[in-house]
């Protein structure tokens, strides 16, 4: 005996048992679905980014006089003052007072610079 793809189909669609016509879908199914697709984007999108949101935190609350830094901007220099919010930096013209938050990270470690 030969086995056509046709009849295969045929023979589990005839074993498959058929919904009772007035059955009513589920009205929490959808709601899985979203709950899922939540879960989803907060693992793939909004945790990584509070983990560098912390990661930035730590950065600017150990910052020390006389550390090397880059600023978000690319631009480098040594801390010669610091204040809560605010940083000075000495540049090669000059000096520069920057807020914490635009530190990106310390010019030694060009590699683990937090991108904002």
């Amino acid at each position: 005996m030969k086995t056509t793809p046709h009849a295969l189909f045929a023979y589990i669609a005839e074993a498959a048992p058929a919904a009772p016509a007035d059955a009513t879908p589920n009205p929490f199914l959808p709601l899985i679905g979203y709950a899922l697709l939540f879960a989803a984007m907060y693992f793939f999108l909004f945790a990584p980014a509070r983990k560098a949101q912390k990661e930035r935190e730590k950065l600017q609350s150990q910052l020390e006089v006389g550390q090397e830094i880059m600023t978000s901007t690319g631009i480098y220099g040594r801390i010669t003052h610091i204040t809560d919010s605010r940083v000075t930096i000495e540049l090669d013209s000059g000096k520069m007072t920057i807020h914490k938050s635009s530190v990106a990270g310390l010019a030694s470690d060009e590699s683990k610079v937090i991108s904002a």
